[in-house]
């Protein structure tokens, strides 16, 4: 069974209550924040500048959407979440088949899908 502890996760989310809750979930698992960002821009610096192993990435940020990041990530081979209140039918076809953390949700709910995203002998 894959654990999440030590595991470096980018969390980008625009709504500072559901940022704050994740950010304390991904704590209590044992996960370190290398970065918390509200801004796609911000987080394409992050993804440029430092190591994580996993991004939980909400959907709509700001009125963008993360599917660029996304796109790059995979391209990398980094490991990613959706956070999304739409579930995977807001995902265009390409990222259909990404994991996608379903709002609203529990720690158990997080626990999984991290460790659904990387897979065995990860974290």
């Amino acid at each position: 069974m894959t654990e999440v502890t030590r595991v470096r996760v980018l969390l980008v989310e625009d709504e500072g209550g559901i940022a704050l809750l994740l950010e304390d979930m991904l704590e209590e698992l044992g996960c370190e924040i290398v970065a918390s960002v509200a801004r796609i821009s911000g987080a394409l610096d992050v993804a440029a500048s430092q190591a994580f192993d996993l991004a939980v990435l909400d959907v709509n940020v700001a009125g963008e959407t993360s599917f660029d990041l996304a796109r790059l990530l995979l391209e990398r081979g980094t490991p990613f979440v959706f956070s999304t209140g739409y579930g995977a039918t807001g995902l265009p076809a390409d990222l259909a088949s990404c994991p996608v953390l379903s709002k609203p949700f529990t720690l158990e709910n997080l626990r999984q899908k991290i460790r659904e995203c990387m897979g065995p002998g990860g974290g």
